[in-house]
């Protein structure tokens, strides 16, 4: 739950890095909760408010930790925009965010996490 709440606490860091684990632990949380809010929202028949409005808020923070992913991996944040491609986003940005991390990054980002 740690990495999902710093996510969102530093939605609007996009220099950091974020670490394999931060980044799909994140993904992993923020399905869940988008999940109970589904949930939610047809339990009270809101026609989707809810849902929409939590997609609206998580937007930020997700686009943020995913370019920190891509630093990790020692790649420019502008490689998110593969998302735009049809039918190759899905596979190539998978395999970008499943890239083990730089090693000598590694330790720059371990230092400044430390800072925080």
């Amino acid at each position: 739950m740690n990495y999902y709440l710093d996510a969102i606490k530093r939605y609007v860091d996009f220099d950091w890095k974020a670490t394999r684990k931060e980044y799909w632990m994140f993904v992993l949380i923020n399905f869940l909760v988008s999940l109970v809010v589904g949930f939610v929202d047809w339990l009270i028949g809101t026609a989707w408010i809810l849902s929409i409005a939590y997609g609206l808020f998580m937007f930020i923070p997700s686009i943020a930790i995913a370019v920190r992913r891509l630093h990790d991996t020692g790649r420019s944040g502008w490689w998110l925009l593969i998302n735009l491609v049809p039918l190759i986003w899905f596979i190539w940005f998978f395999i970008l965010m499943v890239l083990p991390s730089k090693e000598n990054d590694l330790k720059n980002s371990e230092e400044k996490s430390e800072n925080i």
